[in-house]
């Protein structure tokens, strides 16, 4: 059975944080996601110390008609949360719906674009740097798309 792009259910899963502003920052990636990707089902879900979580964006994907699962860590590299963490809650979740299977794909950082991706952001950086670019949409307004200069060293007495 082939499942279209409708029935198929995507959950966007990050760590999760106890900043708010961190949080919003996948929501708003996953709402942008959804409204340029051919699927129509995306959740977003946080690991831990946030909601929703993988449990009840698993819930919600299949209550928008999801007929199977796709598990994507926003994560850069494999680890425990991609080998143990993320595989274990999915399948708390998907207990709720035995019908509905779920595969967790690799962790993004992985993926052969990500090298280009990296020289984009370096390229970026420089140009506004070198005063030929405004600040990324991530820097505006931090002060961090700058050199910075280290301490001064303090010495101490013996």
């Amino acid at each position: 059975m082939h499942t279209t792009p409708d029935q198929l259910g995507i959950v966007i899963v990050d760590h999760g944080s106890r900043r708010a502003a961190s949080n919003k920052m996948l929501e708003d990636f996953v709402a942008g996601f959804e409204y340029e990707a051919e699927f129509s089902i995306v959740e977003p879900a946080h690991m831990e110390l946030a909601e929703p979580s993988i449990s009840t964006a698993f819930d919600r994907c299949v209550e928008r008609g999801a007929t199977r699962v796709l598990i994507c860590p926003y994560f850069l590299l494999p680890g425990k949360h991609w080998d143990q963490d993320i595989p274990q809650l999915a399948t708390e979740a998907a207990k709720r719906h035995p019908d509905v299977p779920f595969v967790v794909t690799a962790p993004i950082g992985l993926h052969p674009m990500m090298k280009q991706v990296i020289h984009s952001r370096i390229d970026h950086c420089l140009s506004h740097i070198d005063g030929h670019a405004d600040e990324c949409e991530s820097c505006a307004g931090t002060g961090r798309c700058q050199y910075q200069k280290p301490a001064p060293a303090t010495s101490s007495a013996d």
